[in-house]
């Protein structure tokens, strides 16, 4: 074998010449030693030619011409990629190098092979390697990044590093990635070029990746980390086969074409770039059409327009002309929806609904004319307009001839291309799959069809084309997906996609907004394969993802499975609820009563009856329930009681309980309207930004003078925050803001020690046009994006601003946090106690609770922590912070009995965290074999000898989720469709979809097993999740019903199960047993502690509809966000029904209230009904659906209005009004 040595290295030869002689069986003895560098270029045919490793790359490429190989001089149109590569496999001269170093040739690119030991590789990106951008700073500006720049150093296109970890320190520093990050973005912000991790797994076999997708520690390696230096289009290229590393070709191919792909980015010039934009319209029907989450989509189109325009994209339009609105653009998307259009074909439709839209604009300005020609105030006006000659009718019938040869792969591909994978697929197999699913292509007349083939319709502006993305096909069989586990896309869907790479030739996707679908198609769940749908679809086109930057969970499914490079926004603005109506009644009726008490000791008893009254009338009365002081008895509220019955001291108690309700309705927060793209908040929206973060720390004049300032140089003064030095001079801007708080007439005693923090947020939120000026710009160029963590100003503060960054996660090896375990172990004590409490003292014996990936990313692993300390499990490090293990806490010093806990993951947590499976499997497996403690103080252990007993395998399985690579409950889709009858149907739904246990063998990866799931939901009697944000809470989306509702209809479905079995074992016994239904807990983490983050349900929800869907503030500013606003509102009153069809919430003063706010006030119905008429509908809709079901007792007058609204809006859709 070769020995690695150094030519000069005396003592090793010494040693060695004797072996040479003593080795008789080896002719000629050892072979002479072989020096390999510490860093060189390799080659395959360096070898063929026995000669050594070039030690520069000046020297490679010298060779290389010599040897007719791919050079930038010889083709400079090819892209020129350092590839980093493992010196110890060079070495050990694994087959996959040559395969690698070839594939690339062959397809296009000109590789550039570097090895490196992996620690160093950032010295030789900093020093060795050099990009067009670099060079025009250094020569042409001035600007030097790295003063260790080699004179040599080789210009390059792109980077591919195969060793995976972070760029800096590599494998060694893989458990400082986080600190490191900063040092590799410094040096990647210089080069600007595109940094791809391409690499085999290392520590995973082939078969396996192609079975359950890439796990575990692999994971980390070749996305986690590498994510925190902005590494984009991670591709697994191969994986072991027996001892050594073997590619896929194919692999190597589809890398070969995002590099050429990114690299004509770089290459045109902009007014040559095909731009296509997609938006969401999913579910059909309600108004979805042109709206993603906390965005305000047509005005963000009216800004990216414009900075398309800027930067000299081609629009279709001269310079000064105008473009279409964004509202225009979408109604005109509308309109191509209608079966008419689709039916006529992607020219003749467009057109139609392009004079469609022109009518509709006309319709509605007349409208506006008649009600108020003088209101020149309305947010909305002008907001639509669709000048001539702008929007032109795009895309085409796809026929199946043509959608067969878009989907196959190569005739002549063989095992050449597809290696050792477990399977030689056809070239085509795609279509197969999908006929199996959808039916014979020349047959299928499903979704978006007509006589020409499958209906690809949008719009172009120049070269930018704007569709809607296809609805995935499952919506009007939610039950499909739960026996078909490799449901395909439906032929329109493909072809979409298909269309923008062969037909529109796009140079770039740009998905608008969060979020859509490609990402979450059937395929492997981490690391695509060739026959990964979202693979397929999105080919080798950039995918330029708009994305919520408190939203790193989803943003890594986009990134990792859907190639996304993501340019974070910001959230809307925070408001505060404020009061209203009653509630701001009774504030005053309060304050009337304490003004009584100067006067008598306890105020005026008739006051006390009026307050009491309209107490009862807000339905506050569950809310703030009133317990007699003497008895502890629940006291009915009611004015007669109140005043005549209830003791002072009574009276006076439930007074300070009611004000202090109050006070947490008139102060909680939420997002108030959606944001526009790009786009700086004013004076106003900032201050309430700095009053939901700083809250009583700063004075009000403090916060406004802050928020009225503009700071001139925001990006120098943003940046400082990071710096570790403390100055005790003030900063010239503090000195500023100082100086008007002097000029008041209420100067401050003393300054807030937040003012500087202040100064720092308020100019990051200033920098929100690095949206697109920035991070829209940079993608769009094919330079490297800045990275960030994702997360949420109110609770991880102003590190994650400014927004416009390629957000990324956390280290999964460090989950939980010393911080979060502290938070977990607080809110479980506190769940814990409220438990006992409630049921006489008695412990719960199993919570369930949801793992979800959004929470666990933001709150560092807090739901982690909970499920550890109801467990009675700790974390154990190594010295480097990496969590080793989960270990129990002896039952002495835990003082209570192990709960047991039943993890419901989502897919995002399954697939992200897998190394946390691991060890939480690790830890229930460790508590059920627990012999040396009672079932009484292990309840973990009772339950896994129960289901022993009844002939179960896996008992200690406590893990589950979807099908691997499988993602949601579908509850929502059956209650967005109205295709349920009974809450224990949802519940069914849910189980079924979630029965799949996950651990740490490799053998546990989605095994079904819904007879333990089913004992443990018969146990389970709380359920926990946390809410990890202001801006999504229990009633704003539609997942928390989906799940955490669902699973509390699985619970109790069980136990009635359980019941009726009881009840038929039990000798005719007339009565089954009855049982105590699950109880359910919330924990707001987005608080900066755990006090009082832990509530019941319904007081949540019912917290939640008073500040939010009844409260006028929050109304009016959705309303004002146009066509999105109002399916925002839409949505809430679709989960509305969910959490009433999960868990029996039905309160009708919610209803009620609903029906007041936006049916019968005029106004908003007129503005709903303009902005969004099917989201209009979809509110009564859904009203009516209530009364139907029996969720409310609306009176009869209410219900035939209702009626004649829906009936009118149907008119209005149809154009009939």
């Amino acid at each position: 074998e070769k020995i690695a040595a150094s030519p000069g290295d005396f003592v090793k030869d010494l040693l060695l010449k004797p072996l040479r002689k003593s080795v008789p069986l080896l002719e000629g003895g050892l072979k002479p030693l072989v020096e390999t560098p510490a860093f060189g270029c390799y080659h395959p045919l360096l070898k063929e030619q026995n000669l050594p490793y070039p030690e520069t790359i000046d020297e490679y490429k010298r060779w290389a011409a010599l040897n007719n190989l791919p050079t930038a001089e010889a083709d400079p149109t090819k892209p020129v990629v350092a590839v980093l590569l493992y010196r110890k496999h060079v070495i050990t001269e694994q087959p996959y190098l040559a395969e690698l170093i070839r594939g690339l040739e062959q397809s296009g690119v000109v590789p550039i092979p570097c090895f490196i030991n992996g620690v160093e590789a950032h010295t030789i990106v900093r020093d060795k390697l050099t990009s067009s951008h670099e060079q025009f700073n250094r020569n042409n500006l001035g600007i030097v990044d790295v003063d260790s720049l080699k004179p040599d150093a080789c210009k390059v296109d792109a980077i591919v590093s195969t060793v995976g970890f972070p760029l800096v320190g590599g494998p060694a520093g893989s458990m400082e990635a986080g600190r490191q990050s900063e040092i590799a973005n410094k040096i990647l912000k210089a080069k600007n070029v595109p940094y791809f991790v391409a690499a085999p797994l290392l520590i995973q076999d082939i078969a396996s990746w192609w079975e359950s997708g890439v796990g575990g520690l692999q994971s980390t390696i070749l996305y986690a980390l590498p994510e925190l230096d902005g590494a984009i289009d991670a591709v697994s290229l191969g994986g072991l086969c027996g001892d050594d590393i073997f590619l896929v070709k194919e692999r190597v191919f589809a890398l070969s074409n995002r590099i050429k792909k990114w690299h004509a980015l770089k290459q045109k010039e902009n007014k040559d770039k095909k731009i296509a934009m997609t938006l969401y319209g999913f579910p059909p029907g309600v108004g979805a059409t042109g709206t993603a989450a906390l965005l305000n989509v047509p005005k963000s189109i009216d800004e990216t327009l414009a900075t398309l325009r800027k930067e000299g994209y081609d629009l279709g339009v001269k310079e000064g002309e105008p473009l279409p609105t964004g509202e225009a653009i979408i109604l005109a998307l509308r309109n191509l929806e209608e079966v008419s259009a689709i039916m006529l074909g992607a020219q003749k439709g467009g057109e139609q609904a392009l004079s469609k839209t022109r009518r509709d604009i006309a319709k509605i300005k007349r409208e506006e004319e008649k009600e108020s020609e003088s209101d020149e105030s309305s947010p909305n006006g002008n907001v639509l307009s669709l000048p001539d000659n702008t929007l032109q009718p795009a895309g085409m019938d796809v026929s199946p001839s043509t959608l067969r040869k878009w989907l196959s792969f190569p005739a002549d591909w063989g095992p050449n291309e597809w290696g050792p994978c477990p399977q030689l697929p056809p070239n085509d197999i795609l279509i197969r799959r999908m006929e199996k699913a959808w039916g014979n292509l020349e047959q299928y007349r499903g979704l978006n069809t007509n006589a020409s083939g499958f209906n690809v319709a949008g719009f172009q502006l120049g070269n930018v084309f704007i569709g809607v993305q296809p609805a995935l096909g499952v919506e009007g069989d939610p039950m499909r997906l739960l026996f078909e586990r490799d449901l395909t896309p439906h032929p329109q869907y493909a072809a979409y996609y298909k269309y923008l790479q062969y037909k529109f030739q796009a140079d770039a996707v740009l998905h608008f907004g969060m979020h859509g679908t490609v990402e979450w198609l059937p395929g492997s769940p981490l690391g695509n394969t060739g026959l990964s749908w979202s693979e397929q679809l999105l080919g080798a086109m950039p995918n330029v993802y708009v994305y919520a930057a408190n939203n790193p969970s989803e943003s890594i499914v986009a990134k990792r499975r859907g190639y996304g490079v993501i340019v974070s926004h910001n959230v809307p603005p925070y408001g505060r609820a404020g009061l209203y109506k009653q509630t701001a009644e009774l504030r005053e009726l309060l304050n009337e009563y304490r003004e009584s008490q100067q006067l008598q000791k306890f105020g005026d008893r008739k006051l006390r009856g009026i307050v009491a009254n309209q107490a009862a009338m807000a339905q506050l009365d569950n809310d703030v329930p009133c317990y007699s002081m003497e008895t502890n008895e629940l006291l009915s509220v009611n004015a007669n009681d109140a005043e005549n019955v209830w003791s002072d001291e009574t009276f006076e108690n439930w007074a300070n309980a009611l004000n202090e309700y109050l006070f947490v309705l008139e102060n909680r927060l939420f997002s108030e309207g959606l944001h526009v793209l790009g786009r700086q908040p004013d004076a106003e929206q900032s201050e309430r930004y700095l009053d939901a973060y700083f809250g009583e720390e700063m004075t009000k004049l403090e916060k406004r003078i802050v928020a009225s300032t503009t700071f001139e140089h925001a990006a120098e003064i943003s940046r400082a925050q990071t710096e570790d030095d403390k100055e005790e001079v003030d900063t010239p801007e503090l000195a500023a803001i100082k100086k008007q708080l002097d000029k008041q007439f209420d100067i401050p005693a003393s300054y807030s020690e937040k003012l500087s923090e202040a100064i720092t947020i308020k100019s990051l939120l200033q920098r929100n046009d690095e949206e697109l000026d920035v991070g829209l710009v940079s993608a769009l160029n094919g330079d490297w994006v800045q990275p960030a963590a994702g997360g949420d100003l109110l609770r991880d503060g102003p590190g994650v601003l400014p927004t416009g960054r390629n957000i990324h996660a956390l280290d999964p090896y460090r989950m939980p946090s010393n911080a979060a375990f502290i938070r977990g172990n607080h809110v479980a004590n506190e769940i814990i106690a409220r438990h006992r409490h409630e049921n006489d003292g008695q412990y719960p014996e199993t919570v369930s609770v949801n793992l979800w990936g959004l929470d666990a990313i933001k709150t560092k692993g807090e739901s982690v922590a909970i499920v550890l300390a109801l467990l009675g499990a700790r974390s154990v490090k190594e010295k480097t912070g990496r969590v080793a293990r989960y270990e129990l806490i002896p039952l002495e010093e835990l003082g209570r009995p192990r709960i047991d806990v039943l993890c419901n993951m989502s897919g995002i947590f399954r697939d992200a965290f897998a190394n946390v499976v691991g060890l939480l499997d690790d830890c229930f497996s460790r508590c059920a074999e627990a012999e040396d403690e009672p079932i009484e103080m292990n309840f973990v252990r009772k339950h896994a000898l129960e289901m022993q007993a009844k002939g179960l395998d896996a008992t200690s399985s406590r893990l589950f989720s979807n099908p691997p690579g499988d993602y949601g409950s579908m509850v929502n889709e059956r209650v967005g469709n109205s295709s349920w009858n009974d809450t224990q149907e949802l519940g069914d739904t849910w189980a079924s979809r979630n029965a799949y246990s996950y651990g740490k063998s490799s053998d546990e990866k989605g095994v079904a097993r819904p007879e333990v799931l089913n004992e443990l939901l018969r146990s389970t009697e709380r359920v926990v999740q946390e809410i990890d944000s202001v801006e999504y809470g229990l009633t704003d989306i539609q997942e928390y019903y989906a799940n955490t509702g669902a699973i509390v209809a699985a619970a109790n479905a069980a136990k009635e199960d359980a019941a009726d079995a009881t009840e038929k074992d039990s000798n005719g016994a007339k009565s089954k047993p009855a049982f105590k239904k699950v109880q359910c807990s919330v924990v707001e983490t987005f608080g900066k502690d755990a006090k009082g983050s832990v509530k019941d349900l319904d007081e949540t929800l019912r917290l939640e509809y008073r500040t939010k869907l009844l409260n006028p503030r929050w109304a009016k500013a959705m309303a004002e966000s146009g066509s999105g606003g109002a399916f925002e509102i839409s949505q809430r009153m679709t989960a509305l029904i969910g959490w009433g069809a999960t868990t029996g919430f039905t309160e009708d003063w919610v209803y009620d209230g609903a029906n007041e706010t936006y049916v019968e006030d005029e106004e908003m119905r007129k503005l709903l009904q303009k902005n969004n008429p099917e989201a209009f509908r979809n509110v009564v809709k859904r009203m009516l659906e209530a009364h139907g079901r029996g969720m409310w007792n609306a009176d009869a007058d209410t219900i035939e209005n209702l009626k004649k609204m829906y009936s009118d809006a149907e008119d209005r859709i149809e154009g009939v009004l």
